[in-house]
């Protein structure tokens, strides 16, 4: 796959598989069939959006549990870079290291970015809500911070997963 072709997922399909390393060890989507999960894509570990968004999906990991729902933050920041990450702001949410940056392309959220005129590949900030059976359900893209978690929890107990 190549940067030039982003991948275009749509609601109503099914999740491309990963095998990912993540603090407690390899994680996939197959070893989650069963359970809904959210896949929430985000630029880097320590920044003031993602460390908010991580705050924002932690502060509602019980209520994401009681909706059978997992939540994995995925970014090409290393194991330990999360493993840090977690202990510094308290996390309760799963992070996945896409270093390679394989997951990232397939869920096409590797992206041309632009700031102050310069052009870049990173990650575009989005969400991806999966349901039991590995169908895509709602893809949130450009994701704004405040409010998301909230939104994303609401689409993972409609599911009734």
């Amino acid at each position: 796959m190549s940067d030039s072709s982003p991948v275009s997922l749509a609601a109503g399909q099914s999740a491309p598989d990963f095998v990912l390393e993540s603090e407690s060890g390899p994680v996939s989507l197959a070893s989650l069939a069963g359970k809904a999960v959210v896949l929430y894509f985000y630029p880097k570990d320590d920044t003031s959006g993602c460390t908010r968004e991580a705050q924002d999906f932690s502060a509602l990991s019980e209520a994401f549990a009681a909706a059978n729902t997992v939540v994995i933050g995925i970014s090409p920041d290393s194991v330990a870079s999360h493993a840090k990450f977690r202990i510094k702001h308290h996390l309760k949410v799963h992070l996945a290291s896409d270093e390679a940056k394989t997951v990232l392309q397939a869920y096409g959220v590797w992206a041309q970015k632009s700031m102050y005129g310069r052009t870049y590949m990173g990650v575009e900030r989005t969400t991806v809500l999966i349901d039991a059976a590995g169908t895509i359900v709602q893809i949130w893209r450009k994701v704004k911070v405040a409010g998301h978690a909230e939104a994303v929890l609401d689409a993972a107990q409609a599911l009734g997963a």
